[in-house]
């Protein structure tokens, strides 16, 4: 079904009463479709609607009343829901309501006071309002019914009383002569009775409780005054305002000791459920600071939250929280027990070095280091290399018709010596080859090599300049020279001085 639906969120609380104007607009063509739809909470909490009745009570602008019962919904989240009648919804006007809540045990609620507004359509103007009654409940029919009938009743009542008044109307004239003898009489009897000091009444004194009153003298007005003026014996607004905001609740005994006493207890168990307090606790107490000593105490917190701290005999401090759980003591340092400490700690010789140490440690760093980059005593990668045999050859550059034989011609510097390794073919007393100059000993060298195939020797020789020659082969038969010559030869340099 369609519905103009208008949502009323109500949150009953015991601070606001008032009425909710609300910008709820119906018409009166709404027949059936104008829907109240109630979402109620209780202290900002959904409030349930198990084992209640809700009541909705409107009063229209015409003076015709409602009150019927509204569906519930979801009694789970507190929703329920009130559709108009057709009956109801021609009232056109402002429109008061009130939603109450009865309970089945007797208890009833009332949960918000509202209006809205119904809107008379134009194709109802020729309504016209008459005060009528809608009501669910019989026994609350019943109810209406007779009050209706007793306000009747005291309306015909009322119109009698008047109508025979009229019959008794007085003059001015006659109602002023009345009320002046009126007067005159009453003057004249109290008067006459003001006077009259014999007790007229015969009033005795157990009837005034005479006998109750002490006999003593009363104070003069002039000393009430005075009490009422003394402010040391009285307090003033000021004070007593703030004496009733000052904090009620005790941290200490009455005569300012400490307001729990441990002993024998269990601290934290006694500790949980208070809040801010003081204690003093001993050995018989379980869960104090692990030390035998006696303690005193304080705690600021609130239920199972909190931090304690505890203070021993012993001058000894001590700390613990409380955080929905207890942790451990925590000794707390003061300023003697740590310089203590750092004292006991400097007087270890074991740890700490004297001057002495260092300036015997630091002696031997100097001599390391001395040592170290003592190039004469030791020796580079370089000279490593080349004293543990790791020779780099060149080959020989041939010249003259010169070639290779069975071993390409090469030669190297290794240290102090220039080395030759090979087998070259050429003819003797010519220059076959050449070297660089760089490699070659001052005043070149003359070194003896073999004849290749026939057991003879010749001369090799080296110049200044690096070039090659072969020298005085014997045997000196050329047809012998044929297999060429191995130049498997050490020459040694002098480096250009003398030894």
């Amino acid at each position: 079904m369609i519905f103009r639906k208008s949502a009323l969120n109500f949150d009953i609380t015991s601070y606001s009463q008032s009425a909710i104007r609300t910008n709820i607009q119906m018409s009166t063509q709404d027949k059936g479709t104008a829907k109240l739809v109630f979402y109620l909470k209780k202290d900002g909490t959904v409030l349930p609607l198990s084992g209640v009745k809700a009541v909705l009570t409107m009063f229209f602008s015409d003076g015709s009343r409602s009150d019927r019962d509204l569906i519930l919904v979801d009694k789970v989240n507190g929703i329920a829901e009130y559709v108009l009648s057709n009956d109801e919804i021609k009232h056109y006007g402002k429109v008061e309501a009130v939603l109450n809540l009865y309970y089945v045990n007797k208890q009833a609620l009332s949960a918000h006071e509202f209006t809205f507004e119904i809107v008379r359509n134009l194709v109802d103007r020729d309504i016209v309002p008459v005060a009528e009654y809608y009501i669910d409940d019989f026994e609350k029919l019943k109810v209406m019914i007779n009050k209706l009938y007793d306000e009747t009743v005291q309306t015909v009542e009322d119109l009698r009383k008047k109508f025979e008044d009229l019959e008794n109307v007085e003059t001015k004239e006659g109602a002023q002569e009345k009320a002046d003898a009126a007067e005159a009489k009453a003057n004249d009897y109290t008067d006459t009775h003001a006077n009259n000091k014999k007790n007229p009444h015969a009033v005795t004194k157990a009837q005034v409780g005479l006998a109750n009153v002490d006999n003593v003298k009363q104070a003069a007005q002039t000393d009430f005054d005075a009490h009422t003026a003394d402010n040391k014996r009285h307090i003033t607004a000021d004070e007593r305002s703030k004496w009733n905001g000052s904090q009620l609740y005790k941290i200490t005994s009455d005569d300012g000791q400490h307001l729990l006493g441990m002993a024998g207890k269990d601290l934290f168990t006694e500790l949980a459920t208070k809040r801010t307090t003081t204690f003093y606790s001993n050995k018989t107490t379980t869960n104090q600071p692990p030390v035998i000593n006696s303690f005193r105490g304080i705690q600021i917190g609130q239920d199972n939250i909190g931090e304690v701290l505890a203070m021993g005999n012993d001058g000894s401090t001590w700390r613990v929280t409380n955080s929905n759980g207890w942790k451990a003591w925590e000794q707390l340092e003061t300023t003697s027990g740590s310089q203590s400490k750092v004292d006991a700690h400097a007087n270890k010789t074991d740890i700490h070095v004297t001057t002495t140490d260092k300036e015997s440690w630091n002696d031997l760093i100097s001599q390391f280091r001395e040592h170290n980059y003592n190039q004469e005593r030791h020796i580079s990668a370089s000279e490593r290399i080349k004293w543990n045999g790791k020779v780099s050859y060149a080959n020989i550059t041939l010249k003259n018709g010169a070639v290779a034989g069975n071993r390409m011609p090469i030669y190297a510097r290794w240290g102090p010596f220039l080395l030759f390794r090979g087998h070259v073919k050429t003819d003797a007393e010519i220059i076959f080859g050449s070297i660089p100059e760089a490699y070659v000993p001052v005043g070149g060298a003359v070194v003896s090599i073999a004849l290749s195939g026939t057991g003879g020797t010749a001369n090799l020789v080296v110049y200044e300049n690096g070039d090659l020659k072969i020298k005085y082969p014997d045997p000196v038969d050329p047809s012998k020279f044929i297999g060429g010559y191995y130049i498997d030869a050490v020459t040694g340099f002098q480096e250009g001085g003398t030894a």
